[in-house]
């Protein structure tokens, strides 16, 4: 299995990136805020996991071990199939998934598209003994990604299944709320989301 990849970006997509290695380009899927990272005709490294299909072999990609040992373990919860633990990983920080896990807290899972009251309980009750040692902080929201937040909740939007159009609208509505500060990039992803899925 590939463990990790280390190579050239040669291309970024909506949903995933290229990374030259040795002469190879292994097409790697990743979140918006990995993606955020990487820069085209810049060496990268990601911690990758590969999903394996009778029909496909999809490699995930993460910008540390700790997010992608967060998707394989979303995965063996009932129903949690490699693209709703990435969309988990697309909405919230890993030490916010961990908390809303540990603590029951089914209302922040349910913002993830995909996942519903029913999908979220599950997902406390299968995991919440193996998810390990949850933060004390006082919002687990890690800061505002290098680059354009804009850019960053735009690509976010369109991976998560909506049309460029909606992403540039959700964009906008989001800009308007912003008074001052900008809050971090995945609380301006989950409002993006709370806007979009209203309009559906």
């Amino acid at each position: 299995m590939i463990a990790s990849v280390r190579g050239v970006v040669a291309a970024i997509a909506n949903d995933s990136a290229v990374i030259e290695v040795g002469g190879v380009g292994l097409q790697v899927q990743c979140a918006p805020g990995t993606l955020a990272g990487l820069k085209a005709g810049v060496e990268a490294r990601l911690s990758t996991s590969m999903i394996v299909r009778e029909d496909s072999l999809t490699l995930y990609g993460f910008a540390d071990d700790d997010e992608k040992h967060l998707f394989e373990l979303l995965q063996t919860a009932s129903g949690v199939g490699p693209r709703l633990a990435q969309a988990v990983l697309a909405v919230h920080q890993p030490e916010v998934v961990r908390r809303a896990i540990s603590s029951g807290d089914t209302a922040t899972l349910t913002r993830v598209p995909g996942i519903g009251k029913k999908g979220a309980e599950r997902m406390v009750l299968e995991l919440r003994d193996r998810i390990g040692a949850v933060s004390t902080g006082t919002d687990g929201v890690a800061g505002a990604l290098s680059g354009g937040w804009q850019d960053q909740v735009r690509q976010g939007v369109i991976a998560l299944g909506w049309s460029q159009q909606q992403a540039d609208q959700a964009v906008a509505a989001v800009a308007e709320t912003i008074d001052g500060e900008v809050p971090a990039v995945p609380v301006l992803l989950r409002q993006a989301i709370r806007l979009l899925g209203r309009t559906r």
